[in-house]
């Protein structure tokens, strides 16, 4: 295994302990504190944890090299680890929008809710302290990886702290200001799961652009189109093509030079370019350049 991917799996692998210790304690506080939100916040903290294990088996399979069934590697199976991780937090976001929309309809129905106890907010603000920690130290190392994985898998562990402040609001509203604000928790909880959805969209479109072929940015290809144009003796970059394959980039294009020049020349030639690609997006850039003969 490779140095970037052990570095992902040791990230994810503290990530995974703190989800599992954060979800026992979450559930055992829910129960004990009559807290519908804390156990509400501890399956939150589970699908955390499933997320963990999506992002370890998929780097494991998208850390393998190119073989004879995929010519440009697997790194596109970190892409569908990032969109799964997408997912499972729209559904933790919906989750945690109806859970909270029921509550206030009942409230709002006359119900009366239940009040948490103080072992409930304990576990909640302990949370929020871990999970920003967690979502700190996994969103740099993705940052400095180039992991979208890691930097979605990330936002699931702030997804977890900002749903643990929901759960703080109410919990604690509920024990400092009387029964008849315990409806602070279904409230804190909605606006929190919609933060989420927006969040998870975001996540979603990266993956889905990646997925579909989606090129790279306007900025991007015209940084490519000026390296390519640095050498004096080359011309008329045209038809580019790019795309992103899981961490890596791949670049396509089709470049002009004099048609006088050796064969030996213009291959010596489209081996810097690609050199000099490869020295800008990584060494694992996928670079292929069709020469062609100046017109005129």
């Amino acid at each position: 295994m490779h140095s970037r991917e052990k570095e992902i799996y040791k990230v994810t692998l503290v990530g995974s302990a703190g989800n599992v210790a954060l979800l026992t304690f979450k559930f055992i506080a829910g129960v004990l504190g009559h807290s519908s939100a804390m156990i509400a916040d501890a399956v939150h903290s589970l699908s955390d944890f499933v997320t963990d294990v999506v992002v370890l088996v998929f780097v494991s399979i998208s850390s393998k090299p190119q073989d004879q069934s995929h010519d440009y590697g697997h790194g596109k199976f970190e892409t569908i680890a990032t969109f799964l991780v997408g997912l499972a937090l729209v559904a933790a976001a919906t989750g945690i929008v109806v859970s909270g929309g029921t509550k206030l309809v009942a409230w709002w129905g006359g119900e009366m809710l239940a009040a948490p106890g103080r072992i409930a907010l304990w576990a909640a603000l302990l949370s929020i302290a871990i999970k920003e920690v967690l979502y700190q130290y996994t969103a740099r190392r993705g940052k400095v990886l180039d992991s979208q994985v890691m930097i979605a898998n990330a936002w699931h562990h702030r997804s977890d702290a900002l749903s643990s402040i929901g759960a703080a609001i109410g919990i604690g509203g509920a024990i400092l200001l009387g029964q008849r604000w315990t409806v602070l928790d279904p409230l804190a909880s909605i606006v929190v799961g919609l933060m989420l959805v927006k969040v998870a969209w975001g996540l979603l479109k990266t993956s889905i652009d990646e997925l579909t072929e989606c090129s790279l940015s306007a900025e991007t290809e015209q940084e490519i189109v000026e390296i390519i144009q640095s050498f004096p003796d080359v011309h008329e970059p045209h038809n580019l093509r790019t795309r992103r394959i899981g961490n890596r980039v791949a670049i396509e294009a089709h470049v002009r030079m004099d048609g006088d020049l050796s064969l030996q020349t213009v291959h010596d030639r489209a081996t810097t370019i690609e050199c000099k690609l490869k020295e800008r997006f990584g060494q694992k850039t996928h670079v292929t350049l069709h020469m062609e003969p100046r017109k005129g």
